[in-house]
């Protein structure tokens, strides 16, 4: 049998990769590839007043997996603490081995500059991991070597020095994004900042730009987007 085509998006915390690129992977989802949602944490620091550290981690991993299965994918929780995450060659290794064992023919994580050190610390793992997971040289639990292509996505605290270069229609899976996203208690109750509103709105902003109904965007690694060759890309001559 055909192995699927697979598609990752890898956040610092449940959430995170879901309202950043959720309905782009919806999109894929329905189009037969294979989605998984990579959380390094469950994002569990956020907790309401009316319950633990501990007791809102596994709320948060249960919202993710039920997210998941709306947006048609599947949730994966790593067990690192929320805003204790480091760059070190141990986290690497691991998302390289999960690289290898997923397959991916993209990550697509968080922006490079943020307000929330875990999220600046994601696009520096996937990056450093695409490096390990794609050499031979590195024996990761005897899985075949792996390399991935990366892009970013839209979260609204790692806006410094975001601009998009991809917009991706999205109109037919926003109605099944915005019913996954309401699965979230923190999307659909901080007072800290509204995330429902926030995300609707920034679909509808984009999808405007992009002369459709909905968009999400994607920016290319630094540097990604330049096109070299003799010619103007799309004027032949």
């Amino acid at each position: 049998m055909e192995k699927k085509n697979s598609l990752v998006v890898l956040g610092a915390h449940c959430g995170d990769a879901e309202i950043q690129a959720g309905a782009i992977a919806n999109k894929y989802a329905k189009a037969g590839w294979e989605v998984t949602f990579v959380h390094l944490t469950p994002g569990e620091k956020g907790n309401p007043p009316h319950i633990s550290v501990e007791d809102y981690a596994k709320q948060k991993i249960e919202e993710a997996e039920k997210v998941a299965k709306i947006l048609g994918g599947k949730s994966i929780t790593l067990d690192y603490k929320d805003a204790e995450l480091t760059f070190n060659d141990e986290i690497i290794t691991r998302v390289a081995t999960l690289m290898r064992q997923l397959r991916p023919k993209v990550v697509i994580t968080h922006w490079v500059n943020s307000i929330h050190p875990d999220h600046a610390l994601c696009p520096r793992i996937v990056q450093a991991a695409q490096l390990k997971a794609g050499l031979p040289g590195f024996d990761l639990d005897g899985l075949p070597p792996h390399y991935y292509g990366i892009y970013h996505s839209e979260n609204w605290e790692d806006m410094d020095g975001y601009e998009p270069d991809v917009f991706v229609d999205v109109s037919d899976e926003f109605d099944t994004y915005l019913e996954a996203l309401s699965n979230y208690w923190f999307i659909m109750n901080s007072t800290s900042f509204r995330y429902y509103d926030y995300y609707k709105a920034l679909g509808t902003v984009r999808g405007c730009v992009n002369r459709c109904q909905y968009a999400q965007t994607l920016k290319m690694p630094i540097g990604g987007n330049v096109r070299k060759g003799k010619i103007i890309p799309g004027l032949e001559i």
